[in-house]
């Protein structure tokens, strides 16, 4: 109950501010976690990301506002924080189907998102089998793409069509003790994130492989076994909503990878950078 209460604060200082700045720090702070965590977990729970929740929520509301004929549009978009009457209107449309001005006509069919609340689910039936690792700094090689964040969908082209050259490729570059096939975000905002499909190494790879250096961390990794990518996605969120509220850690800012072993076709492992929460 106690972390429902911590969730729900940071929703009321949200919605309380959707006409103002809104402080990430701040919210996480009400929610008893760091920004990085309160950022990457929300997702997880809501379903979206926090600065589309925040998103929806103000052009729910200047939506309403509209209704009233004597209200400027560009005073309803400077009050939800859009500096220009272009960019509000691009951002309406792409949510309501409709122009603002358009959304002051009667018939209009507008779209609304309610405020969230987080309340109690009981769940902990089946077992997350995980370990703590301490591991220290690392390189992993491979192909990387710029992914987009705001959509939610994971669909990087390089996992598209026949990989079994660059798989062969990669394959024969892994020589430490993290072995595998490595699936790594990294440099995650609001907006987007790098994905590599890499191995971790010593060797210099070709040109067109891109490198990135892993610090030395600690580590909760998990065990995901079953069909993929549903295992995975199931675990992981899972790893968010109930592991994570009980387990005294909290995520750092650093890349999260999925570890996956050829031998182990229904078996993989995410592995996320952790510490432990501050009192």
């Amino acid at each position: 109950m106690e972390l429902l209460n911590k969730l729900n604060k940071a929703i009321s200082y949200i919605e309380e501010n959707l006409d103002a700045e809104i402080s990430y720090k701040e919210a996480a702070r009400l929610a008893h976690c760091s920004e990085h965590h309160f950022k990457r977990m929300f997702p997880f729970i809501a379903g979206v990301t926090l600065s589309e929740y925040i998103r929806r929520r103000r052009l729910t509301l200047a939506a309403l506002e509209l209704k009233d004929h004597e209200v400027r549009v560009i005073d309803v978009a400077v009050k939800y924080g859009y500096h220009s009457a272009d960019a509000f209107s691009r951002a309406f449309h792409s949510l309501h189907g409709v122009t603002p001005t358009a959304a002051r006509q009667s018939d209009v069919s507008l779209k609304a998102f309610p405020r969230m609340s987080f309340q109690m689910s009981i769940k902990g039936d089946a077992e997350l089998n995980y370990r703590i690792v301490q591991k220290e700094s690392f390189i992993v090689t491979g192909v990387k793409e710029e992914m987009n964040n705001e959509d939610g969908h994971f669909d990087p082209q390089v996992l598209k069509g026949d990989g079994d050259e660059l798989y062969h490729e990669l394959e024969e570059l892994a020589n430490t003790s993290l072995s595998g096939i490595l699936h790594v975000t990294a440099n995650m905002t609001d907006e987007s994130y790098d994905y590599y499909l890499a191995v971790a190494t010593t060797k210099k790879g070709p040109e067109y492989f891109a490198t990135l250096s892993i610090p030395a961390t600690t580590w909760a990794v998990f065990d995901a076994v079953g069909p993929a990518p549903e295992t995975m996605l199931n675990t992981w969120e899972r790893v968010h909503t109930e592991w994570f509220p009980t387990s005294g850690y909290e995520l750092t800012e650093a890349p999260e990878f999925v570890r996956t072993l050829k031998e182990h076709e229904e078996k993989c492992e995410i592995w996320i950078p952790v510490a432990r929460k501050s009192n």
